[in-house]
């Protein structure tokens, strides 16, 4: 795997554009299933366009080849009601787990090393166009140095400019404290989902979300579904009244914070930018619209394009399927319109619904009856009236132009909680 100064013209059979969890994952799936192609997998170098060291999370059934990269897995689930009431599940023989992006890519990028035709470029991709054989993307090296890589064919999981034109369009926006209890307070056996015990905004909903890493140590967030993402300080203090006031951890330190926005969105991502370039990630639509999870997607879509290239073809498959993102664009709406009471919904979908087929049905896993099941267990009459006006909305462009993005913060200095403060609602648009 070249690290060395790069040349100025490379030619490959495969170039994956970004290092974020679509383009290592499918440089990785390339590498390992394609033998005899050329792999160019391009990152860009240290600084703004190089996305900070960020947490992936997913369900899965059983080990498999990412298990070295796997910080931290729970057999049990639990969702905190706004009324107080908890329900946990044991969705065997499925498991939560936790990916740090930082072992993820020592991960990868070892494996890439080990590959035969494998190739890790630092450049910052400026042009990608067709030419008559293929596709070729022009590059600026860290140094200044212009790069140019032709190759047959290209994935591109760099994010969109702006979204597609969508008929509700929502944010998940969020802020993470990883922090460190001066006593135990977390059971590493279960993590918290959601958890509806916190002020909930005048339009939109909110929860909390623990991941225990250790009895004393866990990733403690503050989530919000809404059009406009926070401040800073309005998502410092939520947390803030979060660990003091409903999860009482008492004095704790914040070893150090992530913060993001993913889209959640009924627009339509296309896959394809060309004759030979390809869109894969939350730009080619991996992102689930009604959960905002994208990992397990990835995953899929990555065997998938490795499996085409192997037979000959160049495709970059769905990566959700048809009746799910229906169902997912309706509850968008439902949510939007306030037809439906967020903290109630999903509390009611983990009490009803057994806890393995509600996870596969999250992921698009279930049969046809299944998701009957499940939606029998919904509000069925502001469903059903949000399904028959859909076909009638138009599509349009938002004011949101970002797509998903995770920032880092380094450690703070120990301190206790503050007294709290409770959130700020969303600023901009109403969303109910």
């Amino acid at each position: 795997m070249s690290r060395g100064p790069a040349p100025s013209a490379v030619d490959a059979d495969v170039v994956v554009l970004g290092a974020g969890a679509a383009g290592l994952s499918l440089a990785h799936r390339l590498a390992e299933t394609v033998p005899g192609r050329t792999v160019v997998l391009v990152e860009p170098p240290a600084g703004p366009l190089r996305p900070p060291e960020r947490t992936w999370c997913h369900w899965t059934r059983g080990d498999d080849d990412l298990g070295p990269a796997v910080a931290a897995s729970w057999p049990r689930l639990r969702v905190h009601g706004a009324d107080g009431r908890a329900v946990t599940v044991d969705p065997a023989p499925l498991r939560y787990r936790m990916i740090r992006s930082a072992d993820f890519e020592r991960l990868v990028r070892a494996r890439l090393a080990a590959a035969p035709g494998a190739c890790l470029l630092r450049a910052t991709a400026e042009e990608v166009r067709d030419t008559a054989h293929g596709a070729e993307v022009r590059c600026v090296t860290p140094d200044g140095g212009a790069l140019r890589l032709t190759a047959r064919h290209v994935f591109d999981s760099r994010p969109l400019p702006a979204l597609p034109p969508a008929r509700t369009q929502l944010l998940q926006h969020f802020r993470g404290w990883f922090v460190r209890t001066a006593a135990p307070r977390f059971d590493p056996s279960v993590a918290d989902l959601m958890d509806f015990r916190v002020p909930q905004p005048r339009h939109g909903l909110a929860f909390g979300y623990v991941l225990p890493l250790a009895p004393d140590r866990a990733l403690v967030e503050y989530t919000e579904f809404s059009r406009t993402p926070l401040s800073t300080e309005a998502y410092e203090a939520a947390l803030r009244h979060y660990c003091r006031e409903v999860l009482e951890l008492g004095a704790f330190t914040v070893e150090s914070a992530e913060q993001g926005v993913i889209p959640m969105t009924d627009g339509r991502f296309p896959r394809r930018a060309g004759r030979s370039v390809f869109r894969i990630g939350t730009a080619g639509g991996a992102t689930r619209p009604a959960t905002g999870y994208t990992f397990a997607a990835v995953q899929r879509q990555s065997r998938a394009v490795a499996a085409a290239l192997r037979a000959g073809r160049a495709s970059v498959p769905p990566p959700h399927g048809r009746r799910s993102l229906a169902m997912d664009a309706v509850l968008l709406r439902a949510l939007d319109t306030g037809r439906v009471d967020g903290p109630a919904f999903f509390t009611d979908l983990f009490r009803r619904v057994p806890a393995e087929r509600l996870l596969r049905f999250l992921d698009g896993g279930t049969s046809l009856p299944e998701e009957w099941s499940v939606g029998l267990r919904t509000p069925v009459g502001p469903m059903l009236r949000t399904a028959l006006e859909l076909p009638f909305l138009p599509r349009r462009h938002r004011s949101t132009a970002r797509t998903a993005r995770t920032e880092s913060t380094a450690p703070t200095a120990p301190t206790a909680p503050s007294a709290p403060t409770a959130p700020t609602a969303p600023t901009g648009e109403s969303h109910r």
